[in-house]
């Protein structure tokens, strides 16, 4: 069994005690450049991470986040003197990374190829061993990042497809797409993983879920233990495609999704595309899909709610806690990292609200929290801050976590 030692500096060592919540912190006059609905604000919590992705909170307000790219491993932040910023910061673990979870005792968190976990107490962790409890993880250049969510003694691990649309010449111009496509044997969906019995190869673990591109996204909601994912969509229609797609057409296809996910489900990737406009799902032109024609896509399990094409979910969470009004308890953050492929100005760059009600989603979605990107960009790499990570704090904050400038938000609620 592979065994990762951690050594966290010993100013982390005195702690709070479990449950504690942090003193409440004061927002910036600005709220750090974003817009909010009335009543909210917010502050930089932290700056200068690096690629920060996803977040997770612990029962005593630490801050763990994923890091990616140079140094990699998992940053943890602790607010030491109350003042609601997270000076205190050390680095632990093994490689880059972008999942990560607390969850039933442990630290989870997903390098490319592996999810090791760290037993979680508030003191004894600095000591403690990690295990691996899945390895062997497809990790090709397109798409390597795994998002993961545990629940029940289940990890649930993403394995985005190293590919747009499983063509046989991977984005050229009318390449057909390969039928079958043999990816959905190795990626492109959710394969799930027992915690316990020590560290499982992927082909140990189970496919739990198939026809889904990047799901980077996962959370489980609370109320009823289901899986939920966003999910990524293909891109270059127009590029690809130029004799069915205008530029404008590639733009708006095709949607990003919200899917409750469920154990045998097919979503329909690399077969087909859901068109917000039809409100249905059609055959992609790698398939022979004219825009219209339906086909094997009719047995595709539809989306629980669809979003602007291009927008790169990154980051989905429920809200659990008590500071925010009744109406968003319970319901689901979402952060679009923002994506290159639609005319200018590009779209996404936000966090975004669904209510739930009985465990689905109820209504539409909302912009809660925009502003990151400091306006309107032609490009990503444009952007000032993109969103990624959500979680929700022990006093009931949003943080949101920022890969491009480094930076993690605390989002409150005040009036």
């Amino acid at each position: 069994m592979t065994t990762i030692r951690v050594a966290i500096c010993a100013v982390l060592l005195a702690v709070p005690a479990a449950g504690q919540q942090p003193l409440p912190s004061s927002c910036a006059p600005d709220n750090a450049g974003l817009t909010l609905p009335a009543g909210f604000c917010a502050a930089v919590v932290a700056d200068s991470l690096g690629r920060v992705r996803h977040l997770a909170v612990a029962p005593n307000g630490d801050v763990y986040a994923a890091v990616r790219g140079a140094g990699g491993g998992v940053l943890v932040l602790r607010d030491r003197n109350g003042d609601g910023m997270l000076e205190v910061r050390e680095r632990f673990g093994p490689g880059g990374g972008m999942g990560i979870a607390l969850a039933e005792g442990y630290l989870y968190f997903a390098t490319d190829d592996a999810v090791v976990r760290w037993p979680w107490t508030a003191d004894p962790f600095a000591t403690a061993a990690a295990d691996t409890v899945a390895h062997g993880l497809l990790a090709r250049r397109w798409h390597a990042a795994k998002g993961v969510a545990v629940s029940r003694g289940m990890l649930y691990v993403t394995i985005g497809a190293p590919s747009n649309a499983c063509q046989e010449e991977d984005r050229q111009p009318g390449s057909p797409g390969r039928d079958p496509c043999d990816l959905l044997a190795i990626a492109g969906g959710i394969w799930r993983f027992a915690t316990d019995g020590g560290p499982r190869t992927q082909e140990q673990g189970e496919r739990f879920a198939t026809g889904l591109r990047n799901p980077m996204a996962l959370a489980i909601e609370p109320s009823t233990g289901a899986l939920f994912a966003m999910d990524h969509g293909q891109d270059d229609l127009h590029r690809l495609w130029p004799e069915r797609f205008t530029e404008a057409e590639s733009s708006a296809l095709p949607a990003e999704q919200l899917f409750h996910v469920v154990q045998g489900g097919d979503y329909g990737w690399p077969y087909c595309y859901y068109d917000p406009a039809q409100k249905k799902k059609v055959l992609t032109p790698e398939y022979g899909g004219d825009g219209k024609m339906v086909g094997r896509c009719g047995s595709a399990r539809d989306p629980a709610l669809a979003f602007p094409a291009h927008w790169a979910p990154h980051g989905l969470a429920f809200y659990t806690g008590e500071q925010f009004p009744a109406a968003y308890r319970g319901g689901a953050f979402i952060a679009f990292h923002g994506s290159w492929n639609r005319l200018p100005p590009q779209g996404g760059y936000n966090v975004v609200f669904v209510p739930f009600r009985d465990g689905q989603p109820v209504g539409t979605w909302t912009v809660f929290a925009s502003g990151f990107a400091g306006g309107d960009v032609e490009s990503s790499n444009d952007a000032a801050h993109r969103p990624v990570g959500l979680a929700v704090g022990p006093d009931g904050s949003l943080y949101v976590s920022d890969d491009h400038g480094g930076r993690i938000y605390r989002i409150s609620y005040r009036q």
